[in-house]
Parts: C-alpha cells; structure tokens; sequence
C-alpha cells in the first residue's frame, strides 16, 4: 500500500483501501451504491461521526443506515431534527436565543429564550416552518473555527458565550451550518435536513437554563422523529395511550395520592386508596425477604453529618443532599440520602464473626433528595423516597449465592406482576466520581460477572453507569405498552467496608473484611407505583386493588341484606365496599367500572333469597353471572392468595 491510501477494516473483519483523505461516505459508495443512499452517518473505531469526516488510516468503520432499529440511526436523525426545530423558531422568532438541543431516549428537544411561552398555535406554526427547512434539502457543513471567530460569531447569543466560556482551550470547537442556521455543537449530523421526513413536535414547556432554578426560565419544545412513517405514527399511538395511563391523571381520577403545592413540591401525600396499595406491596416484599433469611431494622431519618462524610456522600453526592442542620451544640445534621450507612453501624455494633455471615437486614424506609424541581414527575420523580432498602454483609465466597437470592426476589417480583425484564452490568462511573482504587473495582466488577454468568442470565454492559462505591447489576422491565423503565439494582460494595472498618472474626480466628450488597427490588415505592399505575392502567390486579369488592343494592330494600354480604366478604378477609346511594343501578355499575374495581356484586330479591350474588368481573366477556356467595369468596380467595393478574 503506497503513502497516499488508507486501510479501512468493515465490520465483517475484511480490508478496504481508499485513496488518502477518504471519508465514510466514499467508503459507503465504495461499497454500493444502494448503501450510499441508505446511509447517514458512520462509527469509526466506536464513535459515530459524520459521513464527510476524513478517515484516518487503520480506521474500524462501519456505515450507520436508514433504520429506526438503530439506536446510533435515530441519535443522528434526532439531532439533526433539533437544528432543523432551531432553524425554525429563528425564522419566526428573529432574536431567539439557543440553549442545548439533544437527542434523547424518544425523540429530541431544543430550549430558547423568547419573550413568551410557546402556545399550541406557535407549535402548528414552528412545524411548518420545519417542514419548509426539511423541504430546502440543505447541507449540514461542520466547520471547526478558533476560539475568537465562535466569539465573534455566537456574540448576540449569551447563552452560547457561557457555553463557549466552559470549552477547555486545548478543545476544538466546530460549529455545524444548515442554510440560515448557524450553531456551536459537536455533532454528528445527518447530511443533510431533507432526512427528516418524519417528525412531530410534541409540546413545550419551561424549563430552567441548565436545569438550575436560579438561572432564568427557558423555553423547551420537544418534538420526535422516524426514519418512516409507519414508525412515527406507531409512536404516536403509543404516546396517546401513555397519556391516557399517566399515573398523575389517573392518582387523581382513583383518588390515589396527591402533591400539594402547600406541603411542597416532590413530596407525596398518599389517600387512603394509594396507601393501601403502598401497604400491599410492603407487606408482600417484606414476606419475600423473611423467607430469605432477611432481618428487619429501622434507622434514623437524621444522621450526623459526620456519617456522611466518611460513607463519601457528602464529597460524591452532595448536590442531591438537603442542606444541613446546625444543633444546639454545634453538631450539623443531615436528612438521610440514603440508608447504608445507617446499616453498617448496626453490623459494626457488635463483634461479628464468619459463622454469623451472611448478616441480611433490611428496611423499607423513607430517604430524602434534593431534585431539581424541573427534574421533578409525579411519583416518577420524588424528593421523599420510600425504598425497600436491603444489604447483605457476607464473605467474597458467599457473594455468589448472596446475588443469586437477589436475583430469585427480582424475578419473583417481575414474574408476579407479568413484567419483562432484562439487565445491565454498569461498571466504575468516569472521572472522579467514586471511590477506591482500580483494584478493589476490578474485584467487584469481576464478581457481578461471575454471579450473572453463574447464572446463566444474558446481560448487557453499561460502562461508566455504576454507583460511586462500586459496581451494579440494574434490572430493567417493560410495561404493558413497550417502555422501558429502571427497577431493582443490586450493587456490590468493597468499598465502604472499607471506610468503615467492618470485620468479622474469620476461621482462622483473624479479622477479614466483610464484602457489603446494596440491593433495592422495587427501587423506590413511589416510582415503582407509578409505574403499575401505568402499566395496568388502574385497573389492579384484585390482591393489589385498593378495593377489591363492590356491593350493589337494586333498591334501597336490598340495602340491608347487601350491608350483610359486605360484612361477610370483610370477615372472609376482602377488601368490599357496599354502595348504597340513591342513583341508578345504571349509573353505580358505570362508575365501579370508572373506579376499575375488580369485582362488582348486584343484590336483589332473588340474590337474597337463594343465598348469590350476580357477578360483573372487571374485564369478562359475560357482563354478569349469577353464583352463590360462598362459592364467589372462595375462589376470589384463591385468585387473591395466588396473585392472579385478572379477575
């Protein structure tokens, strides 16, 4: 090979040369012209970049096509999409400054400083002229430019002087060009606008300049894009039904649970329906766990400061922590971010030795962090946490079984409730966000492995993603309608044992360090709620239902023996309710359905006196079928007792 070609290794493990200079797209020509048209953009050696960018000689390319599989296919559109928004807003809102523009899990969004909120008009409006700059078909050029000309060009912009004012000096700095618009950004990019065929801005709110609620009050729209049509319009369906489940509009309609601007934002008030529900899943993952072999404690809401500071919290967290609190004595305190370092004072109390390993504790507790208030979501986003918090002091040898039964609670959990699930490994965060040395991560990560491949689970890696003492396994699940939500993690922790100076009295009658399991099955109650919520669309399963029965009189004449049925099925341990109101048969029946209530059981004459009740199960195909009582409460038991998802 001469000086003036390169040497390109595709995919497939075969060679390509190129003439010096090459880029992605002269290779995808290279290659056929069927993927030239299809391509988009390009990962070299693992990073995506444009398709016009140089490749540099021994480069691992492959070319990123058309395809709303690919996540790296959608990224690129999506960002491109952004611009094209950018593109928008500034031909119709001249002065407009430019916050950040990112792709994002669903689709993309862009924050501006304007006068005014956008209003839905304004979004019909920014759309069509969206689809004016898709129509144009315009380049994206990328350009990297010294530091004084982005000054002089971004200078009727302050928001990217700031941003400018952060780029480290031995950083390049591009800025992209499509037509009339001109931004500071990294890329990469599609070609050009004409790929994005497919969109739809979605809505717009405010948000605060880099989600700080000191800064002034952006405003964001967001908005989505496909490869294809059918694509987009499949998101579309699926966004609606997400809005018809939301479990903010759905807490209300059930009488669930509330955040009152009076109390504060983040923090949640449960009525009694939502706190039964609360109770349920408490007493359920707390059987789970006593089955396991797990002992229940309670610690303190507020902890000494100094606490926090030797578990690492106060130097890695402390952003997400409240302020503290300043005692009499000149002690500062802190609201607990987290439960761990209350657990091991309870396994430093006293003098532990192997044959008392594993020690399990566990505690279903509230925590408090100090979100963002523009990160906040309903029960998806809280800043009091109730977690069902458990960890796990055992030896290096025990930790394989100890995950394995961490494991068994997850699928156990996820199984009950008709949840698909998968995992990520998430290995030592970047940076100095974390604490110990590459050795003692290498142990722990080396350990997570072996339990997953012990026990033959499929998993895949999520580098940088662990916590900051150490590395985790997160479970993710699928709700009823295809999203993807975060659920248990289990963590392994060498590190704060370390800190803490935990031992235990080995065999050989010399002191060992403990090895410490964080693990969480639900995450959070509140976020896991939320989740069911959505997923089953109110309509609990009859064991998790707030109200399990409804007794429906015909006429005020049935009341009295419909008051009885009640008390029997109370006595039989379900949850009934008798409604006895004035209204029509009619509308009672439409407003248990309304209240999704599992079981619906009308009274009259001839209920009463052949000892039955007419059932309307939530979800059957036959409206109504007539049973006796006995025979309804024992197979509603069983049903119950066995956690069957329907009626």
């Amino acid at each position: 090979m001469n000086d003036s070609q390169i040497s390109i290794t595709l995919p497939d493990g075969s060679s390509k040369r190129l003439p010096h200079g090459s880029s992605a797209a002269d290779l995808a020509s290279g290659i056929g012209p069927g993927l030239a048209r299809a391509a988009v953009a390009a990962r070299v050696n693992g990073q995506l970049t444009d398709l016009s960018a140089p490749l540099p000689d021994g480069a691992e390319v492959a070319i990123v096509t058309r395809n709303d599989g690919d996540v790296d296919a959608l990224y690129v559109l999506r960002h491109s999409a952004a611009h094209a928004l950018a593109t928008a807003v500034r031909e119709l809102v001249p002065g407009a400054g430019i916050g950040f523009g990112p792709p994002i899990d669903e689709g993309f969004y862009y924050d501006f400083d304007v006068p005014a909120p956008f209003t839905p008009e304004d979004l019909e409006k920014i759309e069509l002229t969206m689809a004016e700059v898709v129509e144009a078909d315009d380049a994206f050029e990328r350009r990297e430019v010294a530091r004084d000309e982005a000054l002089e060009l971004f200078a009727d912009d302050p928001l990217k002087l700031e941003r400018l004012d952060e780029i480290p000096e031995d950083e390049s700095i591009s800025v992209y060009r499509n037509g009339p618009f001109l931004d500071l950004c990294r890329g990469p990019h599609a070609p050009r606008t004409g790929e994005i065929r497919h969109f739809k801005l979605l809505s717009s709110a405010g948000a605060y300049w880099r989600g700080d609620e000191r800064r002034r009050m952006l405003q964001r729209i967001y908005g989505t894009a496909f490869y294809s049509r059918e694509a987009l319009e499949a998101f579309i369906t699926r966004r609606e039904e997400a809005r018809k489940r939301d479990h903010r509009k759905l807490g209300r309609e059930l009488d669930l649970f509330s955040i009152q601007e009076e109390i504060g934002p983040g923090l949640v008030c449960w009525h009694p329906k939502g706190a039964r529900v609360q109770l349920e899943l408490r007493r359920w993952i707390e059987d789970l766990q006593e089955s396991r072999g797990y002992e229940f404690v309670y610690t303190p809401h507020v902890s000494s400061e100094a606490l926090f500071r030797r578990s690492g919290h106060l130097p890695n967290y402390a952003e997400n922590m409240y302020p503290r609190m300043q005692g009499e004595d000149g002690e500062a305190f802190r609201v607990k971010p987290m439960n761990c370092p209350g657990h091991i004072t309870i396994y430093a109390a006293h003098p532990r030795s192997y044959r008392d390993l594993p020690v399990r504790l566990s505690e279903v507790a509230n925590v408090y962090r100090y979100e963002r208030s523009g990160t906040l979501q309903g029960l998806l986003r809280v800043r009091m946490l109730t977690m069902d918090d458990g960890h796990v002091f055992c030896t290096l040898e025990q930790v394989e079984d100890e995950i394995s039964i961490c494991l068994d609670l997850v699928d156990t959990v996820m199984t009950t409730l008709g949840l698909d699930y998968r995992f990520d490994l998430s290995t030592r965060p970047h940076g100095e966000k974390r604490i110990g040395d590459d050795e003692v991560w290498d142990r722990a990560e080396s350990a997570l492995r072996e339990a997953l491949d012990g026990a033959g689970l499929d998993y895949e890696l999520d580098e940088g993603g662990g916590a900051f003492y150490g590395p985790k396994i997160d479970i993710k699940y699928k709700d009823a309608i295809g999203r993807e939500w975060q659920g248990a993690t289990i963590q392994l922790d060498f590190n704060l044992p370390e800190r803490f100076e935990l031992e235990y009295v080995g065999a050989d009658n010399k002191p060992h360090r403990p090895v410490m399991i964080h693990r969480a099955i639900f995450g959070t109650l509140e976020r896991f709620t939320g989740v069911l919520i959505e997923h089953f669309a109110g309509a609990f399963p009859p064991w998790l239902a707030p109200v399990q029965v409804r007794i429906l009189p015909i006429t005020d004449a049935h009341a009295a023996a419909a008051a009885e049925f009640r008390d029997r099925l109370a006595a039989e341990g379900l949850r009934a309710e008798l409604d006895d109101r004035s209204d029509t048969l009619g509308y009672r029946i439409r407003d248990g359905e309304l209240q999704k209530i599992p079981y619906l059981l009308v009274v009259g004459d001839r209920e009463i006196e052949a000892g039955t009740v007419a059932v309307r199960a939530r979800g059957a195909k036959r409206k109504q079928e007539v049973v006796p009582l006995d025979d309804f409460v024992a197979s509603t038991r069983v049903r119950v007792a066995k956690k069957a998802l329907t009626p």
